[in-house]
């Protein structure tokens, strides 16, 4: 496949006249599993849809109409995942020639969640043999950067036209199991404990979620991950937040979306997107979310 064309195709950019401060990231949404990505699986595709925070994209899809950027990744998770950094991987999951690059892995990377997917509970290996060199940068070049320079490209943009740039990490998750942090919550909040965004913004986000009349938790269990970490400059004027939500919010048993309950996500979305942005340009936290 060729490089620019594939990089072209692994990411969507909607950008609407009237954009406001706010960017939204969805990395793990991603549907297209190149030809490439399947010939290596070890695994069918319908294993490596796992991986997927399974059509929360369709929760942003009137955030562009609310004046937010939104970068979505095209392809599928499991070709890289863009929210762990390039250094993540347990050297037990690439070549033995690629092993002195990834000396601390930490409990993700060891499961097999690293940079590059490599194993899946109950399903073992998801590739015919380990990552080489070959396959690790192939992944990176044609997914994994593209994504994050386009990422960064957005945010300066925003931050350019109005002073300061929101960024909202939207992801999915199955229901937290019992005994694990934060179990019952159907929406996280993270803010890196405070470090990636100014306290009114986590503050406004967990508020909002409320109003959905289900449990909410910040940073429990999920802080945020590679792109919060690498995005969220609140010294610089950029403030991150990621938002977990419950796929039994939004999806039927058979992991299909549920229209109505689509929409009243959507549209939930698109109010916290209106008064991040609103929030954003006051430089406070807006009086609708008082």
């Amino acid at each position: 496949m060729n490089g620019l064309a594939a990089q072209e195709k692994s990411i969507h950019v909607d950008r609407p006249a009237n954009a406001g401060p706010v960017v939204v990231s969805v990395p793990h949404a991603g549907r297209i599993y190149p030809p490439e990505l399947l010939a290596a699986a070890r695994v069918d595709k319908p294993v490596l849809e796992r991986l997927e925070d399974r059509w929360c994209d369709l929760i942003a899809a009137e955030a562009s109409a609310a004046g937010a950027v939104v970068v979505r990744a095209l392809w599928a998770r499991a070709v890289a995942d863009c929210n762990r950094g390039e250094g993540q991987m347990a050297p037990a999951e690439v070549a033995p020639a690629m092993r002195p690059r990834f000396t601390a892995p930490g409990r993700k990377e060891r499961a097999g969640l690293g940079v590059v997917p490599t194993r899946i509970a109950g399903a073992g290996p998801l590739w015919t043999r380990t990552v080489d060199e070959a396959s690790f940068e192939w992944r990176l070049t044609h997914l994994h950067r593209p994504y994050h320079r386009r990422l960064a490209e957005e945010i300066e943009a925003a931050r350019r036209r109005h002073g300061r740039a929101i960024l909202i990490d939207l992801h999915s998750m199955p229901p937290i199991a019992r005994g694990q942090p934060g179990h019952g919550a159907q929406i996280v909040v993270g803010d890196h404990f405070g470090e990636s965004c100014v306290p009114w913004l986590s503050d406004l986000a967990i508020d909002m979620a409320a109003r959905l009349g289900g449990p909410v938790a910040r940073n429990q269990p999920y802080a945020g991950g590679h792109i919060l970490h690498v995005h969220g400059r609140p010294q610089r004027g950029i403030d991150a937040i990621q938002i977990e939500i419950d796929r039994s919010l939004y999806l039927t048993a058979a992991r299909q979306p549920d229209e109505a309950q689509v929409a009243r996500l959507a549209r939930w979305f698109a109010a916290l997107v209106l008064e991040a942005g609103r929030g954003a340009q006051y430089g406070t936290e807006p009086l609708a979310a008082e």
